[in-house]
């Protein structure tokens, strides 16, 4: 009999390893550890079955994540860094947006038959958890990203921002340390707005950085903007929304200003690269009429938008920016 290539049973089999990884994420079985604990002791701290606690602890171990030693686990390195709390780069409230993903992966089936996202709520809708770990997530990925963003788009003070969907503020944050005499404002729903603002200040540009809460498709966004950034945005609409959001987009912009599209970009054919083949599907599993875009959808949108032929600007990683200028 013909058996599967190896690489295939791989590939079936890969959601193993991922809910090994978000279970003990969820459980915080990586703080439970500590300094080190047998699994008694984790299970006690977690408030979890001994049996059970063991024989994910041992699949860590298998993974990379734990050592054993008589009987006893200790955190390697990634551990010890991102997964236990108080560790200096914690990054385990994001990474739960991870598992909230998993529950709606979990319907990709129900959701190719039916053409969207089943079950579907909006944010406002979600508990205050899930909005925390969702803009910890954007947050935690931003990070090094909106730095490489500024410094792409150098953009040249005096000038104002308009950050759309701006979440935790990181990249109004970013170009506003770039250049002192930039001022930025970010519009965001309600339930954004105070994680937004906490970040604004611990960043100490409260000043210079001004929080509006209100709808992006709704809700005016001003005028006289030097610059309009829509980062991680149009993936999650429509192509008629996102022709709707440009055209806001460009009658907020002062003469010559610009519109900064940071997103997964999909190739003609849309089938690379892989991470934004999958990303396609994220959105369907997750949004109404959200995809993955290619660069000539972009450019028609900025277009239709009234924007000057859009240029791609290509970043490090697996997303790219598309910029407009009117």
């Amino acid at each position: 009999m013909q058996r599967f290539p190896e690489s295939f049973g791989q590939m079936l089999r890969g959601f193993q390893q991922s809910r090994v990884l978000l279970t003990a994420i969820e459980l915080d079985i990586f703080t439970a550890v500590g300094d080190g604990a047998d699994a008694r002791t984790v299970a006690g701290r977690a408030d979890t079955d001994v049996r059970a606690t063991e024989s994910l602890l041992n699949a860590l171990v298998a993974l990379g994540l734990l050592s054993k030693s008589s009987g006893q686990y200790s955190n390697l390195e990634t551990a010890r860094l991102f997964l236990v709390a108080g560790s200096p780069a914690d990054a385990r409230l994001a990474l739960m947006h991870n598992v909230d993903m998993w529950r709606s992966w979990s319907s990709l089936t129900d959701c190719v038959r039916a053409g969207t996202a089943v079950g579907w709520r909006s944010v406002e809708e979600r508990d205050d958890r899930w909005t925390e770990a969702f803009i910890a997530a954007m947050h935690h990925n931003a990070a090094t990203r909106a730095e490489q963003v500024a410094e792409a788009i150098d953009l040249h003070g005096p000038a104002r921002i308009l950050d759309v969907g701006g979440g935790s503020g990181a990249y109004s944050i970013a170009f506003c340390r770039r250049d002192p005499t930039i001022e930025a404002e970010i519009l965001d729903l309600p339930t954004v707005v105070p994680i937004a603002t906490r970040h604004v200040s611990e960043a100490g540009l409260s000043d210079r950085i001004h929080l509006r809460a209100g709808d992006m498709l709704t809700d005016s966004f001003g005028k006289g903007f030097d610059l309009v950034i829509l980062s991680a945005i149009c993936h999650m609409l429509s192509h008629e929304d996102n022709v709707r959001l440009l055209a806001k987009a460009h009658d907020a912009l002062a003469s010559g200003g610009r519109v900064v599209i940071q997103d997964f970009i999909l190739s003609d054919d849309k089938t690379q690269p892989v991470a934004a083949a999958l990303f396609a599907l994220n959105m369907l599993v997750a949004t109404k009429q959200g995809s993955a875009y290619s660069e000539a959808e972009y450019r028609d949108w900025l277009d239709q938008a009234g924007f000057r032929a859009g240029e791609r600007i290509a970043l490090p990683g697996p997303t790219d920016l598309v910029v407009g200028q009117r």
